[in-house]
């Protein structure tokens, strides 16, 4: 099993725990938060180690990495995590839902969250570290740039553009071959 450590011990990470554990062939073997926002030594059993250290205790040579956060400041906190997780040399890997349909030719981009009834067309194209929550559609040759966060439901027709920060709410629908600018 490849090891990873989840960057987070609220909410969020739980939900990124529960899916990495019971839908990939991936061991978690500890969480990480800012050492500012370090309050307890374990989260679901596991270790919390101040991510300033991280790259100390679990190496990047030897564990993956995953960065799942909300939508606050139009994605902006995610970004910054993830980023400073790629600066210390980390891969990161992306969660793609057992049960998500992802056809042929389309690409996906890495620290992806995608869960369980979304429908991701060919063509199609979804950026780095973005989110796309339960039961999407994203249509042929539409691109999600990086950073953005989908929740559930969102119908994006074929041959949209979505620039990076964008946060697109339960049931929005996006006709085809709009463009969507950046935030």
């Amino acid at each position: 099993m490849k090891k990873i450590v989840l960057f987070g011990a609220g909410q969020m990470a739980e939900v990124a725990h529960s899916f990495f554990k019971h839908d990939t062939d991936y061991e978690i073997v500890a969480f990480t938060v800012d050492a500012d926002h370090l309050q307890q030594k374990e989260f679901k059993g596991l270790p919390i180690v101040p991510f300033e250290d991280v790259e100390n205790i679990y190496p990047p040579t030897e564990y993956d990495f995953f960065v799942l956060l909300g939508a606050k400041d139009n994605n902006r906190l995610r970004e910054q995590k993830y980023l400073e997780a790629k600066e210390k040399g980390y891969k990161l890997a992306s969660y793609i839902s057992s049960r998500a349909t992802v056809l042929p030719d389309s690409q996906i981009g890495e620290n992806c969250f995608i869960l369980e009834n979304n429908v991701i067309q060919p063509y199609a194209k979804i950026g780095d570290n973005c989110v796309l929550w339960s039961g999407n559609h994203i249509g042929h040759h539409t691109e999600i740039r990086e950073h953005c966060y989908l929740a559930s439901h969102v119908v994006v027709s074929g041959r949209v553009t979505i620039h990076p920060h964008c946060y697109l709410g339960v049931n929005a629908t996006i006709r085809d071959g709009i463009e969507i600018a950046e935030g």
